[in-house]
């Protein structure tokens, strides 16, 4: 279950994101809005490094269409957040990630959340399978 019990083993790929001082709102810790982003870095860094993502070029693009965040504990400036990410569905072309932050040195996740990409053709801008190399890179993040 994804939520404020969910460990980092639960979850199969880790990317640590360094918090910046633009990050924080004026009460001192990481704005709610900006969890979003750090959700969006995970899954797509992972998505062009390892599956071959081409977001400037490539005939399909993952587009977000729907998303959620449960926050648990504040994050903060001038924090490195452990972001980790697992695929909990993928269908023909679409993917739900579900993904947790944690701060370095705790054991509970601050943030936990999904994200749901649907793979659009670009040149008509209509859902399309996800690509093989995409595919592949997934498999092994399946919860």
């Amino acid at each position: 279950m994804l939520d404020a019990s969910s460990r980092r083993a639960d979850f199969r790929h880790s990317l640590a994101i360094p918090t910046r001082w633009m990050d924080n709102d004026v009460y001192g810790h990481v704005n709610n809005v900006v969890y979003y982003s750090y959700f969006d870095t995970v899954i797509n860094e992972y998505l062009i490094r390892v599956g071959g993502l081409d977001i400037h070029d490539g005939g399909v693009v993952g587009y977000c269409v729907e998303s959620q965040c449960k926050f648990h504990a504040p994050l903060a400036f001038p924090e490195t957040i452990d972001a980790r990410l697992r695929v909990a569905h993928m269908g023909n072309s679409s993917v739900r990630y579900e993904i947790a932050l944690f701060s370095v040195d705790a054991d509970a996740p601050a943030a936990t959340g999904y994200f749901v990409h649907v793979f659009v053709d670009r040149s008509v801008n209509k859902p399309t399978a996800i690509p093989a190399n995409l595919r592949i890179c997934l498999e092994p993040l399946k919860a």
